[in-house]
């Protein structure tokens, strides 16, 4: 068995090696199925930028994408299709010009649309898109006022309250929902047959009915603002694009997410600007730079994943024998230390008494740091921080950044501290609190406290380590598992979880710990792996893929190589099944890892499927061979 494990690790070892770019990181796609897609063709479009080269490559991809039944799924395993991406699909195909409503690939969207009824059961954000694009009507009232951005920090409700991605989509929403803005053009096509009514064009029925309940809030806050009606409306339109506008990446994008970006432009047109203002055309082009190739198609990212995908390849490595000397790892390492971030952002609000030293997710990020990238670039320059001192320093502003996140209930966010209102968990958002929130969740308390126990070696964080042991063991799910924020799903979490309670020597034979382990034994697949579907996030327990993928599998094994004292039959198998499947490329890999947003949006990570495996192997071989 040692000698295949050493083959397969030197096997991953070489690819991942040869896929280090120049500047010592790796750019792996960050893949999030159509809607990114299809959200260019239609801002291109929009902006009568003549594009026709990009547009016709996202043409491509899209209609490859398409299922037999005319519809788009947004996972492999999701029922039938997803309505809301068939509309994105529709709608782009339409408007790029390449695809007219006499296509089959129309005709078959068409009916699929009709069938499930129609746009007003699509998604919050793409209705708002749609109105955006003059395809949908704007509601006649807006339950959360644009002056809400004013409520001072201190008021029970603010803006601050909501998470960082919900705050950076929805203050341009509240821009343009307040102008009521919408842009079409000579090229916009007529969606009027995908409303099941006529006349019925703009049904924002579902999205509103429950915020009556907050009315209250608002309207106490905004009663506590000082100065006439229209001049806080002006002032609050002009601290919205304030906000904007000071948190723009050196690309333009606005804190590099392309959402953000996208409803930023319209919401600075609402403002007044023009089409080809240097600040729009400069977003464009950023949110452009986030075009990559996966095999022969085009694909908008989200965002770019380089720092850490970086970050978790250098430990992985390192883990595996690669030594630190190695050119791979001092160019990672080399390109991590200029990444540190050192701006305040909007973490400091709610943590002010810490300077930064955090690490973002992508390469071009500079003020948004969280916990996960931190603690993984933390683990990729530990060899380093104990001979030279830039990166001692680097260290040292990174743990102390890293502790002071932790939220007062124990456990860690992953980008602001504290940002956990209850009350807004149940506003009727796609997503809820995943969204709205930046809770403490069970994968970034479980792998802060891995690098805490396994990478400090020290006893000055045992406080903080044992509120994060006892916010984990409270927060186990009555099966045994953990839900994973961040990934697909009680697998994921599970694993964060195991290993963050052995990193913080909780013994291996804690009641709560073998629950764990005999939910990931139960789960086993008979082929030696294991696997998780999507649905999970949407149903909030586990369910099956009823097929193994490598990353779920590497998850569940390096859980119980963490917790066993020696290697049991199920890690054997799962063990067996890495080695048998090296050469696998089908659905499985391909098959979203991550999650954005719970039944919206999913995240195929592909370096995943080379460094948790050779993470794992890694860990097998260090302690049982």
């Amino acid at each position: 068995m040692k000698e295949k494990v050493d083959t397969e690790i030197n096997r991953l070892v070489d690819r991942l090696t040869k896929d280090q770019k120049l500047d010592g990181s790796w750019s792996y796609p960050f893949e999030t199925g159509i809607s990114t897609d299809c959200y260019m063709i239609i801002l291109l479009r929009t902006l009568e930028m003549n594009e026709e080269d990009l547009i016709d490559a996202l043409v491509s991809r899209i209609l490859r994408k398409q299922k037999k039944n005319g519809a788009w799924k947004i996972f492999y395993d999701e029922a039938g299709g997803n309505l809301t991406a068939t509309v994105e699909a529709c709608y782009a195909l339409l408007y790029s010009g390449r695809r007219k409503k006499e296509d089959l690939e129309i005709r078959l969207a068409t009916r699929f649309i009709q069938q499930h009824g129609g746009l007003k059961e699509i998604n919050m954000f793409a209705k708002v898109m749609l109105a955006l694009t003059g395809q949908y009507k704007w509601p006649r009232y807006l339950p959360v006022p644009v002056k809400f951005i004013l409520f001072p920090v201190s008021f029970p409700l603010n803006i601050f309250d909501l998470s960082l991605y919900a705050r950076s989509n929805l203050i341009p929403i509240l821009i343009t929902a307040d102008y009521k803005f919408s842009r079409k053009t000579k090229r916009s096509p007529d969606l009027s047959d995908l409303f099941l009514q006529r006349g019925d064009d703009g049904d924002w029925g579902k999205e509103l009915n429950s915020w009556h309940y907050f009315a209250t809030p608002f309207q106490r806050g905004i009663g506590n603002l000082t100065g006439l009606p229209e001049q806080l409306r002006e002032l609050a339109l002009q601290r919205a694009e304030e906000y904007m506008l000071n948190r723009t990446e050196s690309d333009g994008t606005f804190y590099s997410y392309f959402s953000a970006t996208f409803l930023m432009i319209f919401a600075l047109m609402a403002r007044g600007y023009s089409k080809k203002n240097p600040v729009i055309t400069k977003a464009v082009e950023g949110l452009k730079s986030f075009k990559t190739s996966i095999g022969k198609q085009t694909h908008m990212q989200y965002t770019t994943a380089n720092v850490w995908n970086t970050a978790l390849i250098s430990h992985a490595l390192q883990k595996a024998g690669v030594p630190s000397s190695a050119a791979a790892i001092n160019k990672a390492n080399q390109y991590l230390l200029k990444r540190q971030q050192m701006k305040y952002g909007d973490w400091s609000i709610h943590n002010q008494n810490v300077i930064p030293g955090g690490w973002g997710f992508s390469n071009i990020n500079t003020f948004n740091p969280d916990l996960d990238d931190t603690t993984a670039a933390l683990r990729s320059i530990r060899s380093f921080a104990r001979k030279k001192p830039v990166y001692r320093q680097a260290w040292d502003r990174g743990i102390q950044w890293a502790v002071s996140m932790q939220n007062d209930d124990g456990g860690w966010p992953a980008f602001e501290k504290n940002v956990d209102n209850t009350l807004l968990s149940w506003l009727p958002i796609e997503g809820g609190g995943s969204m709205l929130l930046d809770p403490s969740t069970a994968d970034l308390t479980g792998r802060t406290l891995e690098f805490f126990g396994n990478d400090t070696h020290t006893d000055t964080y045992q406080p903080f380590m044992k509120r994060g042991v006892k916010w984990l063991l409270q927060n186990q799910e009555k099966d045994g598992s953990w839900y994973g924020r961040w990934g697909i799903c009680y697998i994921y979490g599970t694993w964060a979880a195991i290993t963050g309670l052995a990193a913080a020597k909780t013994r291996n034979n804690h009641p709560q710990v073998q629950k764990a382990i005999q939910w990931l034994y139960a789960t086993q697949n008979q082929d030696g792996g294991w696997g998780e579907s999507c649905k999970s996030d949407i149903e909030k327990k586990f369910v099956p893929l009823k097929e193994s993928t490598r990353t779920h599998t590497a998850w569940a094994i390096d859980a119980l190589i963490a917790a066993e004292e020696k290697a049991t039959p199920e890690i054997e198998r799962g063990i067996l099944y890495l080695l048998e499947t090296s050469s696998k490329d089908d659905w499985t890999t391909a098959y979203p890892k991550g999650q954005g947003l719970p039944g919206g949006f999913y995240i195929h990570y592909h370096s995943y499927e080379y460094l948790f495996p050779l993470l794992a192997l890694a860990n097998y071989r260090e302690k049982f061979c």
